[in-house]
């Protein structure tokens, strides 16, 4: 009898300290619900497919199976189970020699990769910010409606980077395919939470709050590469998580006079990041366990994102969410372009990520996109009209100094570590 008015007020609470009731106007609307109906719909895939895999391990397969399905379940259940040496990086390709080539022509090509990281994923934050926390449809009369369902917008970025991995590697050349394909479900389904996480946090907390929490999650990263893959670190990247986590907090903790309500940060804004957070820090270490075998990154983002239209999908059907907001496209075409810019930007960013790494390598990618993360709190901040007190500011530097630190040490140490003796290997990094 005690949990049922805790319960009823959960709602409540989680919509802050200012009770907003536009957010909450009924149990759909909450974002716990909301998550653990997308969670369900996910199960209902996962589940079955957990008991078929266990039902062909358990009869051996691979040794008995015939017919025109053993391919594809041997594929998906068993791979070729061939691994490759682990390589640094990710496993991305041997950067191109930079001497190879005038210095014009690098420099035109580090231009072209900055100009496109950069417009890829600004454009790609101005238009997150715009659907999820603005109206469409309003007029003098009308306040207009807002888009509810973020798990329409993970499928549509989805489907689109699925479609251009899909051709990427239908007309170049990759390695021979090595993972048992159901590896790649677990990488997706923690990515696809984290993805919802960061779209529904928007409706909680201020674009430049989030944009420090993911510049604060290799915390996390390294908590999760020590329990998933049993990784070492310096001391120096102790230093640097720490000064993040002080730079994120000074700038939480600013207040600002007569803030504007999108700026406040609820509690149900914390815990979605929190979660952002927790999910990513688990894609990408399982993403590196996964490199293990022979493949590129583009087929990681093949794999990952066949089971991400497969989930989102599935849920979206499920749910009778999927008619819901292809009307809402219907009913506001300037809602389809946005979506459609959304999900250009986000496939287009990825194959600019794996281009640059694999020219210019991993300390100019980062700084590079450190760079981004700066732009886009700034950028956010003149379009939408947040504000940002002075200590508020200094915890934003606080932040991307110790970024910066980051990578100028990862630097040093990978040049020390071309010296250690053979058997010897170097600790490994975030």
């Amino acid at each position: 009898r005690l949990c049922v008015p805790l319960v009823l007020a959960l709602p409540a609470m989680a919509a802050g300290e200012d009770g907003a009731p536009a957010l909450q106007d009924s149990w759909g609307d909450f974002w716990l619900f909301r998550f653990f109906v997308n969670a369900a719909g996910y199960a209902s895939i996962v589940v079955p497919g957990f008991l078929l895999i266990h039902y062909f391990k358990r009869k051996n397969y691979l040794e008995t199976g015939r017919g025109i399905c053993f391919p594809v379940i041997k594929s998906c259940v068993f791979g070729s189970e061939v691994k490759s040496a682990h390589q640094e990086d990710g496993a991305l390709p041997a950067r191109a020699e930079l001497a190879e080539s005038s210095t014009a022509r690098q420099v035109f090509k580090l231009l072209f990769c900055a100009a496109g990281l950069q417009a890829s994923y600004l454009t790609w934050g101005v238009l997150q910010e715009r659907v999820m926390t603005r109206t469409y449809g309003a007029t003098d009369t009308d306040p207009g409606e807002k888009f509810k369902d973020s798990q329409f917008l993970v499928f549509m970025n989805r489907i689109l980077a699925f479609t251009v991995a899909g051709l990427y590697c239908a007309l170049t050349k990759q390695p021979r395919h090595g993972a048992p394909m159901y590896k790649y479900s677990f990488a997706s389904l923690s990515n696809i939470l984290s993805s919802w996480c960061q779209y529904e946090a928007l409706k909680y907390i201020s674009f430049p709050t989030q944009v420090l929490a993911k510049a604060s999650k290799v915390i996390p990263v390294m908590m999760m590469g020590k329990l998933v893959s049993r990784k070492s670190y310096e001391y120096w990247e102790y230093l640097t998580a720490a000064l993040i986590s002080v730079g994120v907090s000074m700038f939480l903790l600013s207040s600002a006079p007569n803030r504007h309500v999108s700026t406040v940060t609820t509690f149900s804004g914390v815990v979605l990041l929190a979660g952002y957070i927790i999910f990513d820090s688990f894609t990408s270490n399982w993403q590196d366990a996964l490199f293990t075998y022979k493949m590129s990154p583009v087929q990681m983002m093949f794999g990952v994102n066949v089971f991400s239209c497969l989930f989102t999908v599935g849920s979206l059907l499920e749910q009778g969410a999927l008619l819901e907001s292809v009307r809402f496209m219907a009913r506001h075409s300037e809602f389809t372009a946005h979506a459609v810019l959304l999900s250009v930007c986000s496939a287009c960013g990825q194959l600019f990520i794996f281009y640059t790494i694999n020219q210019f390598g991993a300390a100019v990618f980062t700084i590079i996109m450190t760079l981004r993360q700066a732009f886009a709190i700034l950028l956010s901040c003149l379009i939408y009209g947040h504000t940002v007190t002075v200590v508020g500011g200094l915890g934003v530097a606080v932040v991307f100094v110790a970024l910066f630190l980051r990578v100028y040490a990862r630097s040093r140490m990978k040049k020390r570590s071309k010296k250690v003796p053979a058997g010897e290997s170097p600790v490994q990094k975030v």
